[in-house]
């Protein structure tokens, strides 16, 4: 059989496979905290045909090696961890990571290692704790939920993550809360796995996931930016522009398998 056929159809599943990202890159484009994903191709195994000889001086000279290229194939799928672009909501637990670091949120106390998420729209449940969207915990600095007492009636975010409490003449108080933030050593590590969270392994960091304080310079982790939530980084420009490119990849493999096929017919045809 031909390997151009064999080529061709690694290609289209190439090809099909990062359509398949792009469609999700844009279908989240207003989804809050989400980071844009990337498929990257690498070549599969290459036939040599002949090998390499090398020069003799006044002899011969080198002969390079022929070699044949047998496809492609999903090299890898990257998770680009850009910022995305600030919107303001003047909502007081809306927040956003001004920076490298990622809030930590527990679904139960029983939860040995938080999950990480970028996606900042909290909110204040019946109990007075701040939770996601979904009902998980955001967690404290060290570990732990964030619980406002009852007379914290109006309170304020500030830039490394403490709670004031805020009284009617404006004057604040240092509840002793303070929101957690996480630092991760290669954040392309970590695993989605849906909802805006990220699941942490050893891929991401080997130091383990601590909890510490925001706007903190010696860890890295960034600001906490009240009132502000981070939209998602895809930009529509370049997921067309690649969509385009993935299409007519597509297209020619598929003219690669039918050209193949002709040829193919032209060789059973011979006995004719």
């Amino acid at each position: 059989m031909l390997r151009s056929l064999y080529s061709g159809i690694s290609g289209m599943r190439a090809f099909q496979t990062k359509l398949d990202v792009i469609g999700n890159n844009i279908s989240n484009v207003n989804t809050v905290g989400y980071k844009t994903s990337r498929g990257m191709f690498k070549e599969i195994l290459t036939q040599t045909i002949a090998g390499i000889s090398a020069p003799v001086e006044g002899v011969r000279g080198g002969v390079n090696a022929k070699q044949i290229g047998l496809g492609i194939s999903l090299g890898s799928i990257d998770t680009l961890h850009t910022p995305g672009s600030a919107m303001t909501t003047n909502v007081s637990t809306d927040l956003r990571v001004d920076g490298d670091g990622f809030f930590a949120v527990r679904s139960s106390e029983d939860q040995e290692i938080p999950y990480l998420t970028r996606a900042g729209n909290f909110t204040l449940d019946g109990n007075r704790q701040l939770v996601t969207s979904d009902g998980m915990f955001v967690q404290a600095v060290g570990g732990g939920n964030i619980v406002l007492g009852p007379e914290v009636s109006s309170f304020s975010i500030g830039l490394d993550g403490s709670i004031n409490a805020v009284s009617a003449d404006g004057t604040s108080t240092p509840t002793g809360l303070q929101i957690g933030i996480v630092k991760v050593a290669n954040p392309g590590g970590l695993e989605r796995i849906g909802g805006n969270m990220y699941r942490y392994n050893v891929n991401a960091d080997l130091a383990g996931i601590t909890v510490s304080p925001a706007n903190s310079a010696e860890i890295g982790t960034g600001a906490i930016v009240a009132g502000q939530l981070e939209m998602s980084n895809v930009e529509l420009t370049s997921e067309f522009s690649e969509m385009i490119v993935s299409q007519r990849g597509l297209q020619s493999n598929a003219r690669i398998i039918t050209t193949s096929d002709e040829v193919l017919q032209e060789i059973v045809n011979l006995r004719r």
